[in-house]
C-alpha cells in the first residue's frame, strides 16, 4: 500500500515512460493505474489534490501486491513535475522531455505521434479532465483516443493503459528494428 513517500526501491533503469494524473478522484483507478504502470516499466506521478488518501483500502486492492514494486512520485502541481523534469538538462545531443495532453477536446489521435522514451503521458482527472488553459497553451502536444459519437470519454484507467501500451509498442518495434 503506498504511504506519503515512495515506497519502490530506487529503479535500476530509467523509466520507459511517465504516467502524470493530475487530480485523480477515483481510487480503484489510481491503483490499476499502478498496476499498469509497474508492469510497463514506468514512472507514476500523482499531483495534487488527490480525492482520496493514499492509504485508501480500494487503492490497495485495485493495486494489489504491486505498489511496492511501482517506481512514484507525489506532487504539488504539475509544474513541479515539469520543472523536475528538465532538471537536470538532458545531455548534449539528447532531447528535452516531452509532455502529451490527453483529452478529448482534440481530434489528433495518440497512435498518429511518434512516441520516444522517457516521455510523460499527462491524463486529467476523471470528471473534468484536464485545464482548459492548459489544453490551449499546448495544442500541438494534445493527444486523443477516438471514439464515437455517443461516447463521452473512457475509463481513467483504460485510457492510460491504451496510450501507455502503444508507446511502449512503438518504442519495442524501434528497439527491435535497431537490433536487427
Amino acid at each position: 500500500m503506498p504511504s506519503a513517500a515512495p515506497a519502490a526501491p530506487p529503479p535500476t533503469a530509467p523509466p520507459s515512460f511517465h504516467v502524470v494524473l493530475v487530480a485523480p478522484e477515483i481510487p480503484p483507478n489510481t491503483g490499476n493505474i499502478g498496476r499498469l504502470c509497474m508492469a510497463a516499466g514506468a514512472r507514476l506521478h500523482l499531483v495534487k489534490p488527490l480525492g482520496f488518501h493514499l492509504d485508501d483500502r480500494r487503492l490497495a486492492r485495485a493495486g494489489l501486491d504491486y505498489w511496492q514494486h511501482l517506481d512514484w512520485r507525489l506532487w504539488e502541481s504539475l509544474d513541479e513535475v515539469q520543472a523536475a523534469a528538465g532538471n537536470p538538462p538532458p545531455p548534449p545531443g539528447s532531447e528535452p522531455p516531452r509532455f502529451f495532453y490527453l483529452t478529448t477536446k482534440t481530434s489528433r489521435p495518440y497512435w498518429s505521434q511518434p512516441f520516444r522514451p522517457g516521455d510523460y503521458l499527462v491524463f486529467g482527472r476523471e470528471t473534468k479532465g484536464l485545464p482548459e488553459s492548459l489544453l490551449t497553451a499546448h495544442p500541438d502536444c494534445c493527444l486523443t483516443i477516438p471514439m464515437v459519437p455517443e461516447a463521452r470519454s473512457l475509463n481513467l484507467a483504460t485510457a492510460v493503459g491504451i496510450v501507455l501500451y502503444e508507446a511502449v509498442r512503438q518504442t519495442s518495434a524501434s528497439a527491435s528494428a535497431d537490433r536487427s
